[in-house]
């Protein structure tokens, strides 16, 4: 199974169970900017209560949940990691926190269709604002290329303020100085 499949699998599962969700990390910066290859598809999750059981069942014994859950550090909150059978491939199920931002980016998120499913997105200003926080080499070459392709039509005023906000502003004007104009 590929890693399309299996994440689409995740957004079925997430439906059925009737869980509150959007797709984000990697796959919502290939959405706005430059793909690239990825090892995991990552969620944020609004559940009612903190189990996962509903969705586990939906999802099927192909799935399974690693034992414990972890506190992230970079998202202030809870996350689940699960595998998909005989793969390295991971789904990270982040709990929706009540870190301002996340709030924000919860409430501004967009439907799409992914491969013939509907789902959730951050926006294209809320993913560059994200991954800024992490500041990974990966995610600030994400960042590059979410600039990179949608340029003009980002809101520079929201991602801005949020930067300022986190102490990232130094951070994304070194990254914008980089990407070429088009």
């Amino acid at each position: 199974m590929t890693i399309k499949e299996i994440t689409l699998r995740v957004i079925d599962a997430l439906h059925a169970a009737e869980i509150p969700h959007e797709l984000v990390g990697s796959f919502s910066s290939n959405y706005y900017g430059i793909p690239r290859s990825t090892e995991d598809a990552d969620f944020v999750l609004q559940l009612p209560g903190s189990s996962i059981e509903g969705l586990l069942e939906k999802l099927g014994s192909d799935f399974v949940a690693v034992a414990q859950m972890t506190f992230d550090t970079n998202t202030g909150t809870l996350r689940q990691e699960l595998r998909f059978k005989d793969t390295e491939f991971k789904v990270e199920l982040f709990r929706l926190s009540n870190d301002a931002h996340d709030q924000e980016r919860w409430r501004r998120r967009k439907a799409i269709t992914f491969a013939g499913r509907q789902t959730l997105l951050p926006t294209a200003e809320d993913v560059i604002v994200w991954k800024l926080r992490w500041a990974r080499s990966k995610d600030r070459d994400d960042v590059r290329g979410v600039i990179g392709v949608q340029q003009d039509a980002l809101d520079w005023r929201y991602i801005e303020g949020w930067c300022e906000r986190h102490g990232t502003r130094a951070l994304l004007e070194e990254i914008r100085r980089t990407v070429p104009r088009v």
